[in-house]
């Protein structure tokens, strides 16, 4: 069986390895100008990593909870514009008078992204999905259900018409040049969040005593509360947790994409087929698919300018989950439970 496992392990990092010299490789033919591909390989990993912040909260969840939250987009969207309120005045949320220097401020606008999601994550669980566990279907209509209620309220609240993000800080208005092309500071800053926010769940999950008590809650709960362990506690914990993410995945993501409605749908289709790329359940195989989709994204971007082939770029991630699933249908790093 282990043997198996490191095999299956090894057929995998391979076919990542062949998949992102494929692309690497398309993406240069495309565009043989360094410059140019500089572009879309940092394109590729701008929007992988912003799937990421979508992608990596439903697999926490799912992975250790056995639930896929469908309103995860819509507190993508919440997040995004608290954080947009906070930062600019005339706002439900403004604290331009309170905290009147821009750096600051965005970083307290994160903050409140973050308690947000957490605050919503904390009540849904608690409220609504507790008595469902035991019904999978009726968690996918609730979760459902709750997006499109977020996304009512939110109009209400901010509006339907989409908001810009005008009010600039230090890591937002810089730039740096690369290969002769002038880049977004703040598309690395986003880059580097999410690697970070990838060590620091993983770790999290995998070397700390909560981790451990998560995992062993998944697997026999029985057991672990006979340890006097509260189960329920840490599952609200881990959903209030994955909520919380997404929540602050939005604040991180609106000062490039802004504060709309539309957020709420904008990567969740494309966050599923990176968790189901990766291997229902599996972290690190969702942080791996969503930066390999990303790629895949920008690749198919950049091939199709000036082509009518614009809906590629859309139905990319799709074509990509096809392809990996008609070789390993458990996903990249999937069991088969």
């Amino acid at each position: 069986m282990l043997s198996k496992s490191l095999g299956g392990k090894r057929g995998s990092l391979v076919a990542i390895l062949a998949i992102y010299i494929g692309l690497l490789l398309v993406a240069y033919l495309n565009s043989p100008n360094l410059g140019n591909f500089g572009i879309t390989v940092l394109s590729g990993l701008f929007q992988g990593m912003l799937l990421f912040l979508v992608a990596a909260a439903m697999s926490i969840v799912f992975g250790l909870m056995d639930v896929l939250n469908l309103a995860q987009g819509a507190i993508f969207m919440i997040g995004a514009y608290v954080a947009y309120d906070a930062q600019h005045p005339g706002g439900v949320i403004d604290l331009t008078a309170v905290v009147p220097n821009n750096d600051v401020r965005f970083i307290v606008a994160l903050a409140l992204g973050f308690g947000a999601g957490a605050l919503l994550g904390f009540i849904l669980e608690r409220v609504f999905l507790r008595p469902l566990y035991v019904r999978p279907i009726f968690q996918l209509v609730l979760t459902f259900g709750v997006s499109l209620i977020l996304i009512e309220l939110a109009q209400i609240v901010w509006g339907t018409t989409p908001n810009s993000w005008v009010e600039m800080f230090g890591v937002r208005e810089n730039f740096f040049v690369l290969f002769g092309q002038r880049f977004s500071t703040y598309r690395l800053f986003v880059v580097g969040f999410g690697f970070v926010l990838i060590i620091v769940i993983g770790l999290l999950l995998k070397r700390t005593r909560l981790g451990i008590i998560i995992r062993a809650g998944v697997e026999d709960r029985e057991m672990v509360q006979s340890l006097g362990i509260n189960v329920k506690a840490v599952f609200t914990l881990v959903f209030t947790l994955g909520c919380a993410v997404a929540a602050l995945g939005g604040a991180v993501a609106a000062p490039f994409l802004g504060a709309a409605p539309s957020l709420a749908n904008t990567y969740l289709l494309t966050a599923i087929a990176a968790v189901v790329l990766g291997g229902m359940g599996s972290y690190y195989g969702t942080a791996i698919a969503s930066l390999l989709v990303g790629l895949a994204v920008a690749v198919a971007q950049d091939a199709t300018i000036g082509t009518s082939l614009g809906v590629l770029p859309s139905i990319t991630p799709l074509l990509l989950l096809i392809l990996v699933l008609l070789v390993r249908p458990s996903g990249l790093f999937g069991s088969s439970r």
